[in-house]
């Protein structure tokens, strides 16, 4: 195997790591990969900053273990790298890269001050997880650090500073830090200059340089090279692209990135991209970012979303278990999901709040799951599945439903992530919530390094194609896709399930105040 003729993408996900190697027909043919989990830590959501470097080195070791087995062959150079990770949060570093503060990630909503005025100040909204409000919250609280603070970064392009001294980042990833304006493909400048009169600090300074995809984004260094692979076999000057989000990579992986087309990424946070040039009012429950070539996104973000049901199904498996049944993790999964499919569209009076954490889109800074039900409603296997697995969606068909009611067109969505692992049931349950079809692509199940992988792939082997040409025209021309499509019963009972829904929300909210009295 020619090496040069391959590409890695690199994904930091919220619970893995992992890394993907594709050969220059864009087929998957190897990969390796790291688990980790957040952290609740003095009230902030985090990751330590060794564990960033352990998994990076881990994923990658299983990567060249994982091609060596199926090539007999070292993993010792590639055509190009890409980076990506989860978008948002807070990495500070003072002049001489040396990080001032823990790692603060996108689930927390500690910059509820910060967001509020500085959504007032640009007439645009500024959503708590963005990195802007982060910095701008520290700023208010007088932290120690900000008198010491040189620059800001996201975990991409922190770990890409790591590997090729350059401090770059993706268009996609940028969006999330600041607001972009897609005629310059920069940080917006007016409201940067509205920072600097606020602040005193000019962000097209503080945060990383902003690339299309597309561009070269620098190579990876010897000492790179030795971050990524202690043992030395790995070759330094391997060509970087820009590192990226994972809502990037998430459009990318499911060719989402032309006008009018969405896809839904569903793990343990859920997120809505549609690609749209609809100009729409100022909503707190609607990012406005951009695809990896810098056209506006309507984004909806939610910050819960199979976190409690991995719960319910971990207790299940404890139950097998006790019971003597030894059953494969993936098929208990696999099971319970199918099995939400037989219960009543509405869940038959089973109410379920997902809220691990707080909730921008219905304005929680704090979350408690509950499951609850009247006491004359049937509390069965399939409706209890059901149940979770539509509140699962419920935050995201609230946020949806306000680009309904903004004209906002949607051509076809596409769904990927662990939600969609299980056929049929998750795109079942996501259609009911939008009403439209929801299509699911053979390649969906390997994500977000995959559409890193990709744009790496585009960087080198583009030869001049825009974005959207080389997607449809080289990778995903042929490619199958399954397309399903709720009943008119399912669509109905989710609607009165969400109904339903919004009065729970009360219960959350006085829960919320009870316990955290």
């Amino acid at each position: 195997m020619n090496l040069k003729n391959t590409v890695i993408g690199i994904e930091f996900g919220s619970t893995r790591i992992k890394a993907v190697l594709i050969d220059n027909a864009f087929n998957p043919i190897a990969s390796g990969d790291f688990e980790w989990e957040n952290r609740l830590e003095n009230g902030i959501w985090t990751y330590h900053y060794d564990e960033v470097i352990t998994g990076l080195q881990t994923c990658f070791s299983n990567l060249k273990k994982d091609v060596l087995k199926k090539f007999d062959q070292k993993l010792t150079t590639t055509g190009a790298i890409g980076v990506s990770a989860m978008m948002h949060g807070y990495i500070p570093t003072d002049k001489n890269w040396n990080t001032l503060a823990g790692f603060r990630t996108w689930r927390n909503t500690i910059t509820g001050e910060a967001a509020e005025k500085l959504t007032s100040l640009f007439g645009f909204n500024i959503p708590q997880r963005w990195c802007i409000a982060h910095f701008h919250q520290a700023i208010l609280n007088k932290e120690p650090h900000i008198k010491d603070l040189a620059h800001v970064e996201t975990l991409a392009a922190y770990v890409h500073r790591l590997l090729t001294g350059e401090n770059v980042l993706g268009i996609d990833d940028a969006s999330g830090m600041f607001p972009i304006d897609s005629t310059t493909m920069d940080y917006n400048r007016a409201m940067a200059e509205q920072f600097l009169d606020l602040t005193g600090f000019d962000v097209t300074k503080v945060f990383p340089k902003v690339l299309v995809a597309g561009q070269n984004a620098g190579k990876l260094t010897k000492e790179g090279s030795l971050l990524l692979d202690p043992s030395g076999e790995l070759e330094a000057g391997i060509p970087l692209a820009p590192p990226e989000g994972d809502a990037a990579t998430g459009m990318v992986a499911t060719d989402s990135i032309r006008l009018r087309t969405g896809n839904v990424s569903a793990g343990t946070s859920d997120f809505a991209m549609v690609v749209t040039d609809q100009k729409m009012g100022v909503h707190r429950e609607i990012d406005m970012v951009t695809t990896p070539s810098g056209q506006p996104v309507a984004m909806v973000h939610c910050n819960n979303c199979t976190t409690d049901i991995n719960s319910w199904v971990n207790l299940f498996g404890q139950f097998a278990e006790k019971a003597g049944f030894d059953i494969d993790r993936n098929r208990l999964f696999s099971l319970l999901y199918s099995i939400s499919l037989e219960g009543k569209p509405d869940c038959g009076g089973l109410m379920s709040c997902n809220y691990y954490s707080g909730e921008g889109v219905t304005d929680f800074d704090g979350g408690m799951p509950i499951f609850m039900h009247r006491p004359d409603n049937l509390v069965n296997l399939a409706d209890f599945m059901r149940t979770h697995m539509m509140s699962a969606m419920s935050t995201l068909k609230i946020g949806m439903d306000i680009l309904r009611n903004e004209n906002v067109k949607i051509d076809k969505i596409f769904g990927h992530g662990g939600f969609f692992k299980t056929p049929v049931a998750g795109q079942r349950i996501l259609s009911a919530a939008i009403n439209a079809p929801v299509s699911v692509m053979e390649t969906a199940g390997e994500g977000g390094p995959y559409g890193m992988a990709l744009l790496a792939a585009y960087m080198v082997w583009g030869k001049g194609e825009s974005l959207e040409d080389y997607l449809d025209d080289q990778v995903f021309k042929g490619s199958k896709t399954e397309t399903i499509m709720a009943s008119d019963a399912e669509v109905k009972g989710f609607d009165d399930y969400i109904a339903d829904y919004n009065k729970v929300l009360d219960v959350e909210k006085r829960s919320l105040e009870v316990f955290n009295a």
